[in-house]
């Protein structure tokens, strides 16, 4: 398989986890969305109740409005026949009506006294004290209580002499009234404590007091600023819902989503989050393992070569010998050769170990690594390099691989132009580096493959392994801790490569 070929079926991987991600994240937006809709359901239904509910406790507290101002006129008209019964004019000599109004009063407790506050009569206390109803003392006590609740109503009876009437609220009275204390408890405890756990404000009429709150952080409460701010947001979330309570007036809820339904919003993108760091995890964690299996892969190749071409480069280097004893012709050609399959058995000799760097003269390797590719190639190849003083060009090298580097350079840059064209090399130091530029007159390389050109199994030769400038960025940024890359390409114009090496601490 190519490399072309891995690229597409990392492409297909990569599409099909994207697709993955995708339903999963339009699948859990919608039961996301769900949730919401269910959610804000609820909440209508409960603000519906709860306005239900501030109606009810109104219309309740209208009744026991009603059932006071009712009670009160009663006890006003008692006490007018009480006025009537006791009239010294007799100015009204039909006693029936005043008679059978206090007769029917058998709900309100009342104590008729004298100015001295002795009691004179009494009706409707509770069953329980009966026995206590002629108790002096006990009259007193229940006199002193009804005049805290109600004022006393005076009654003229001769002259000066004045009666005084006192009353309490009746049972039923009292007794709606802990109803509908009860209710309005209880109709706040449902706004702080609410079904669907929104968080939920009761404000003043003027909207701007938080009165009353629930699920609604407390500390956060107690800033002005942010009460100012949450009012804010919550008339923006939903329309405020007015109410009114006894005893307090017109006021208004304020609610808004809960604070689940804001996670659960957000909740799609964080699981597409983590399925892509996931995806890029078991990306990295295989791509690692991989490489990490192509490395031993081609170490032991490479050891395993060198091994096999020892033996019988061994025996060529006696041939040679042998053949220079006969004084045969070419035996300087063939022991270059030899020679040749000797660094090249030592360069797969050094690779899985870290070379020994030492300070070399980068223009001494460029020559004679120019001499041996020039005598093998086409003469239409030119090949230049510039004179230039030694002095600078030093840098930590290891020549037989450093030599690999730049004869596979060489190779592609023959094969890009087809056998015939130019290639320049031109050799500076910048700071504390020396940097080498090779360049060719080649079919050149497009911008979106400088970086993919580096990858193992790259190439445009319809034979080979791609493994050439793969070995090379190996060499260079593994082996010799520099840098090697495409700095410049044109197509149809050429290509040029930058090697970066680091100079000696001392040059």
């Amino acid at each position: 398989m190519n490399y072309t070929d891995k690229g597409r079926w990392k492409l297909m991987l990569v599409i099909g986890a994207f697709f993955i991600a995708g339903a999963s994240l339009v699948y859990t937006n919608q039961l996301v969305n769900k949730v919401e809709q269910e959610e804000r359901t609820k909440v209508k239904l409960w603000a519906e109740a709860i306005q239900k509910k501030a109606r009810l406790v109104k219309y309740a507290n209208s009744l026991f409005n009603q059932v006071r101002s009712d009670e009160s006129q009663k006890v006003q008209l008692w006490a007018e026949a009480e006025r009537k019964i006791v009239d010294p004019t007799g100015s009204s000599n039909d006693l029936s009506f005043p008679l059978d109004v206090i007769r029917k009063n058998r709900t309100i407790p009342v104590i008729l006294t004298d100015e001295s506050g002795n009691p004179l009569l009494n009706l409707n206390l509770p069953d329980s004290v009966k026995a206590l109803q002629n108790n002096t003392a006990y009259l007193k006590s229940q006199v002193e209580l009804m005049r805290q609740q109600h004022t006393r109503i005076e009654i003229d009876v001769y002259k000066t002499k004045k009666e005084y009437l006192y009353y309490s609220d009746s049972k039923v009275f009292t007794d709606l009234k802990i109803v509908l204390n009860d209710l309005v408890a209880s109709f706040m405890k449902d706004v702080q404590t609410n079904a669907s756990s929104v968080p939920v404000i009761l404000t003043d009429s003027t909207q701007t007091i938080i009165t009353e709150y629930g699920n609604v952080d407390t500390l956060k409460m107690k800033d002005t600023l942010y009460q100012r701010s949450l009012i804010v947001d919550m008339r923006q979330s939903n329309p405020p819902i007015e109410i009114e309570l006894p005893d307090e007036g017109k006021q208004y809820i304020f609610y808004e989503e809960s604070t689940l339904s804001k996670e659960l919003r957000y909740y799609p993108y964080f699981e597409l989050g983590i399925i892509s760091l996931f995806i890029m995890l078991a990306y990295f964690l295989f791509n690692s393992a991989r490489r990490s299996e192509q490395n031993r892969v081609w170490v032991g190749m490479a050891k395993e070569t060198a091994h096999q071409l020892g033996t019988p480069l061994t025996s060529l280097m006696a041939w040679i010998d042998y053949l220079k004893s006969k004084n045969v012709e070419l035996t300087d050609e063939m022991e270059k050769d030899v020679k040749r399959l000797a660094t090249i058995t030592q360069r797969f000799s050094k690779i899985g170990s870290a070379p020994q760097l030492e300070a070399y003269d980068v223009m001494d390797e460029l020559r004679e690594t120019e001499d041996y590719i020039r005598t093998r190639s086409s003469q239409k190849v030119k090949f230049n390099l510039p004179e230039t003083s030694d002095a600078d060009t030093v840098a930590l090298l290891n020549p037989p691989l450093f030599s690999w580097v730049i004869e596979n350079l060489f190779r592609n840059a023959i094969d890009a132009m087809g056998g015939e064209g130019s290639i320049s090399m031109d050799v500076t130091h910048q700071g504390n580096t020396i940097v080498v530029d090779i360049t060719d007159t080649g079919k050149g390389i497009a911008k979106g493959k400088f970086r993919t050109v580096f990858e193992p199994g790259y190439t445009t030769k319809s034979r080979g392994w791609g493994l050439g400038l793969s070995l090379c960025k190996r060499i260079i940024e593994d082996y010799h801790g520099g840098k090697i890359f495409v700095k410049s390409s044109e197509i149809n114009k050429g290509t040029t490569f930058r090697i970066v090496l680091r100079r000696p601490s001392n040059a």
